[in-house]
């Protein structure tokens, strides 16, 4: 599958692990929720980064302690739900860290998932990341703030502000 993070086509060098396997001492590794609660303190204690994954159900309050990066699943194109968790977690919780869009995630979305503060996706496996890239560059603006920037009209007020 093909990794687009900042707007770059680039290997994808994490390791997503399911709830039973056991955790590698080396390497970077994203892990569910329920095992980053649970094995917190064998996760810090390993050589390499830990992120950690959300099904649409989880609560990303849940968290804690915020990790590297935090991939936000989506199992079908129209579950919406983790739109809402990346809001969340930008705005509310105050993550820094690389929020990833995972599962069915299509061009078509990108440009929207970015404004709600996604900065990587892993796209489905049929998808042209090349052709996806052009999805950033779809709309020229946007008229409502989101957290990759405030309204149009505040932004026009500063410009104006500037000039004058």
């Amino acid at each position: 599958m093909a990794l687009i993070k900042d707007r770059k086509i680039i290997c994808d060098t994490w390791r997503v692990l399911e709830a039973d396997e056991p955790i590698p001492e080396v390497g970077d590794v994203i892990v569910p929720l329920s095992v980053w609660g649970e094995q917190s303190q064998e996760l810090s204690e390993r050589d390499g980064l830990t992120g950690v994954s959300l099904d649409p159900a989880d609560d990303p309050a849940d968290i804690g302690a915020m990790p590297t990066l935090i991939a936000v699943h989506f199992p079908v194109f129209t579950d919406g739900r983790g739109y809402s968790t990346a809001r969340l977690l930008r705005q509310r919780y105050g993550f820094a860290g690389e929020l990833r869009a995972t599962g069915d995630i299509l061009r078509d979305q990108l440009y929207e998932l970015a404004r709600c503060g996604f900065d990587s996706f892993l796209l489905r496996e049929d998808q042209d990341p090349a052709e996806a890239l052009r999805a950033f560059d779809d709309f020229s603006d946007a008229y409502q703030a989101a957290a990759d920037r405030g309204p149009l009209f505040e932004r026009r007020f500063r410009t104006e502000r500037n000039a004058a």
